[in-house]
């Protein structure tokens, strides 16, 4: 496992998901870790003191990113800074998902997609790196987009919108940020099972049909994402810049594979 020992690092949305699963896996690798959700609960004291298993410092922050975007980030930035002193990486993983089709889509469910999946995660990284450009720190960023913002699904027209956005962002902020020695770079799940995604316990068949339209046959937890962020946040990933890793097991890769033998739709 490669190291972050001496570095720390705040994660929002961090409570449950991929986020959980990265921060645990940060702090495993010896980073200090900042969660964060948007309001308290028990599953936030559970994750704090599963990272502070690993011997780090581990502190709970809330604020709801879909709020006031200035407010809630210069809150979140104060807040977490005052618990765990500077912060030197930062994971933009809060976000959300509303299965809502193109045609069906009102102007309130867009702009709230948009605001938590993109406006707070530039704003947010806005603010540190202004920060960390100040104060001559080498800042790591890593956004999470989705395998939606390349292959789309016409029930997920915001959400496939919002992470092609993140996708770009990730290019955009590299080649601004990178003189300054601050790294960005993504991280691209494709379908893992968290609580958004457990319809799929419910329904057998499409569970089983997506274990088929990838490649490896595989529909894992989130936990298969901790060990790609913290390679791209590593020392080791230096000349690693601008890049979105994409976790899906081949899924996209493989154009348009042909339904299972017997398969009945």
């Amino acid at each position: 496992m490669f190291s972050l020992k001496g570095h720390t690092a705040l994660v929002t949305g961090s409570t449950k998901g991929v986020g959980r699963s990265i921060a645990e896996a940060l702090a495993q690798a010896g980073a200090d870790v900042v969660i964060h959700g948007r309001s308290a609960s028990p599953l936030a004291d559970e994750v704090v003191e599963r990272c502070r298993l690993q011997g780090v410092q581990a502190h709970y922050v809330t604020g709801d990113l879909a709020g006031p975007t200035e407010e809630v980030v210069q809150q979140l930035f104060d807040r977490s800074r005052a618990l765990a002193g500077p912060i030197d990486i930062l994971v933009n993983n809060a976000g959300t998902y509303i299965d809502q089709p193109f045609l069906e889509m009102d102007l309130a469910t867009f702009e709230y997609t948009l605001r938590l999946n993109v406006t707070s995660a530039f704003f947010l990284t806005q603010k540190f790196a202004r920060h960390w450009v100040e104060s001559g720190v080498a800042g790591r960023v890593l956004m999470i987009g989705s395998i939606n913002g390349r292959l789309a699904e016409p029930t997920h027209a915001a959400y496939d919108t919002s992470k092609g956005a993140v996708e770009m962002m990730v290019k955009t902020l590299c080649v601004t940020l990178a003189p300054h020695k601050i790294r960005v770079n993504g991280l691209a799940p494709g379908l893992v099972r968290t609580p958004l995604t457990s319809v799929l316990d419910d329904h057998p068949v499409l569970d089983r049909w997506m274990q088929w339209h990838t490649p490896n046959g595989q529909v894992p937890h989130s936990d298969v994402c901790g060990a790609g962020a913290v390679y791209l946040l590593s020392d080791e990933a230096w000349h690693v810049h601008g890049q979105m890793l994409l976790v899906d097991g081949g899924m996209s890769a493989w154009q348009q594979p042909d339904p299972p033998p017997g398969f009945n739709f």
